[in-house]
């Protein structure tokens, strides 16, 4: 009979610490997230910029008393825009350093070498600053993204080139890599939906400056449009290099994950009438309750970093991340909290409105066209 007595006192204290074991990353005060980015590198001002709107939406949950008393860390490990590290990055979050998820990793190249090592963990990949396909088609209830895809700029810039600028002759110059073909795709398929093809075509390898060759490539087909898909630094080599070449009349575009203000500061003089889609409102468009919001963090949390589109986005992230976490019923899991993303969410986050349900891991569908003038950046209405 006593040990009967004993063996269920000891059943019930291991239930009671099964029960009480949180998962990865969960303690009774932390949420610890993982971030790989480009930190250092021709790439550095993005992942600089998500971390630092990221770090601006944490400290303030956190100011405010967490998410359910809960603060929130974030471990950042730079990757260099180079996938063996950001794989690396990736091991030891989840087996050293144990997080709960994924957020805010920067690239297609990194983001397409790391996801599989998620999903085989069963981890949340949050927030991903990069539009490229596989991240939503297949659908995959473990990815959270939260941007328009690189397809849906791509339709949007050539809208605006054909059907505004009168553009017949459009030529693309992309990075040689996962992130590159994600955005010739895109540029193909919808020019294909105006029964129109590329006029030509060059390259450049990623974290390189090599951009000539690419560049003489497209020259010889004298387009009248360029829709880049790279990194700030190489996109300014290019233009001004083809500037100098007397391309100056071709109408030089560049999609949102070239990094605005980064673009704006290495062209300098060579800016003018350069057109980048965008998939964030102006940072400087207060009237927008989670801009103004985003730019009190920003100045009172990372006064450092100048406010723009990378790390409105983070900031975007960031919230979204304390908002789902906040709403998750019962024990904060990463299953719960998927749930509410499948579970037909909607989140207005004060102004921005994001939607989720079975099937759709997109929250915003918004395309936005800007133009760099005098070296500022206004929207195209």
């Amino acid at each position: 009979m006593k040990n009967t007595i004993v063996l269920s006192l000891v059943l019930c204290i291991m239930l009671g610490l099964t029960a009480l074991r949180a998962e990865d990353g969960i303690s009774k005060s932390e949420i610890l997230l993982g971030q790989s980015c480009a930190l250092n590198g021709p790439a550095s001002a993005l992942g600089t910029g998500m971390k630092a709107g990221l770090l601006a939406a944490f400290e303030s949950a956190n100011h405010a008393g967490g998410v359910k008393g809960r603060q929130i860390k974030l471990i950042s490990i730079d990757d260099g825009y180079e996938p063996e590290k950001a794989i690396n990055n990736t091991r030891l979050l989840l087996e050293q350093e144990k997080v709960f998820m994924l957020i805010g990793e920067v690239g297609t190249p990194t983001s397409k070498a790391v996801l599989p090592i998620a999903l085989e963990a069963k981890v949340p990949f949050f927030g991903p600053f990069t539009g490229a396909e596989f991240l939503r088609d297949p659908y995959e209830s473990l990815v959270i993204n939260i941007r328009g895809s690189y397809n849906q700029e791509m339709e949007k810039l050539t809208d605006y080139l054909v059907n505004v600028k009168g553009c017949s002759k459009i030529a693309c110059f992309y990075q040689e890599d996962g992130y590159g073909q994600a955005g010739l795709t895109g540029l193909k398929k919808a020019l294909q939906k105006r029964n129109m093809t590329l006029v030509g075509e060059g390259e450049y390898k990623r974290n390189t400056l090599a951009v000539k060759r690419g560049l003489l490539k497209i020259r010889k087909s004298e387009p009248e449009a360029i829709v880049m898909v790279g990194a700030y630094k190489p996109c300014a080599e290019f233009i001004k290099l083809a500037k100098s070449l007397n391309m100056d009349k071709a109408v030089f575009c560049n999609i949102s994950f070239v990094g605005t203000s980064a673009l704006v500061q290495e062209l300098g003089d060579n800016g003018d009438g350069c057109i980048i889609s965008q998939v964030m409102p102006l940072p400087t468009d207060e009237a927008i309750g989670i801009v103004s919001e985003y730019n009190k963090a920003m100045k009172k949390y990372q006064p450092s970093v100048d406010p723009d589109f990378t790390s409105l986005e983070g900031y975007v992230v960031g919230r979204l991340f304390c908002e789902a976490a906040a709403r998750v019923d019962g024990e904060l899991t990463r299953g719960n909290l998927i749930k509410v993303f499948t579970d037909n969410g909607e989140f207005d986050l004060n102004g921005m409105v994001l939607n989720y349900g079975p099937n759709d891991n997109q929250g915003s569908e918004s395309i936005y066209l800007t133009v760099i003038n005098g070296g500022k950046v206004s929207q195209i209405k």
